[in-house]
């Protein structure tokens, strides 16, 4: 055997078996509501420069990620981007942890940089001929939008309903729509769209718990992500992500 290839065997075999020079690191599996992706994906870069806990994120529609944690789907941490959600899932017995707030968030009216269609409210969004998306009701963001609607007593026939905020975002951004509804977050951290407020009487809070699961293998991993996300640092990250503190 050539000593290249002894060489190339023990550097396989090493990585097989985990072996490193430096720390060992571990995993930690989070669901995570898709507007939480900017931040949350932050968040874990501090973790693993802090704590050697390498953190793998499934984000999407928090009613999808609800779905696959009762359906058996493993995971350390779940973030919801309402109570209702994570009501279900605590519900399911899948929750080890207490269920805490860590964030909150308002609603938007995205559209095209520049505003070109001149759109400065949600009675807005009833002209003819506006392409508007909204997220589907089964979503937090679409079940926001809704009320947020109702409260401004606005009725709106979108083109189609996103399965979760950012398809909204991504349709609007790509001019496939001249409006829709989401987070103030997502308006702050894309750079794609521009944001129009909505009025505070006419807007929707969003809450968003976190707790720890109780398929967790890495109990320690995951109590440490919650403190972080919970913590002045990860608080401040959420804030800069446009995401009001708790």
């Amino acid at each position: 055997m050539s000593r290249r290839l002894a060489g190339l065997l023990a550097i396989a075999f090493l990585a097989a078996c985990g072996g490193s020079a430096g720390p060992q690191q571990t995993a930690l599996t989070v669901f995570a509501a898709a507007s939480l992706k900017p931040a949350f994906d932050k968040i874990g870069h501090e973790l693993q420069a802090a704590n050697e806990v390498v953190t793998t994120f499934n984000y999407a529609g928090t009613q999808t990620l609800t779905s696959q944690l009762t359906q058996g789907a493993p995971a350390d941490v779940f973030a919801s981007a309402d109570w209702a959600h994570m009501s279900t899932v605590q519900n399911a017995g899948l929750l080890s942890g207490q269920v805490k707030i860590f964030a909150h968030n308002k609603l938007e009216i995205a559209v095209a940089k520049g505003n070109p269609k001149g759109i400065h409210s949600l009675a807005d969004l009833a002209r003819p001929g506006l392409v508007v998306v909204l997220a589907d009701p089964s979503v937090p963001a679409g079940k926001y939008a809704a009320q947020a609607l109702k409260n401004a007593g606005v009725t709106v026939h979108p083109a189609s309903l996103e399965q979760q905020v950012t398809g909204v975002l991504s349709k609007v951004s790509l001019g496939e729509a001249d409006a829709g509804i989401v987070y103030v977050s997502d308006i702050v951290t894309s750079g794609r769209v521009d944001g129009v407020a909505i009025p505070d009487a006419q807007n929707v809070v969003a809450d968003y718990p976190i707790s720890i699961l109780k398929s967790t293998t890495n109990a320690a991993g995951a109590g440490a992500f919650v403190n972080l996300v919970l913590s002045p640092n990860g608080q401040g990250i959420l804030k800069t992500a446009g995401f009001e503190g708790v």
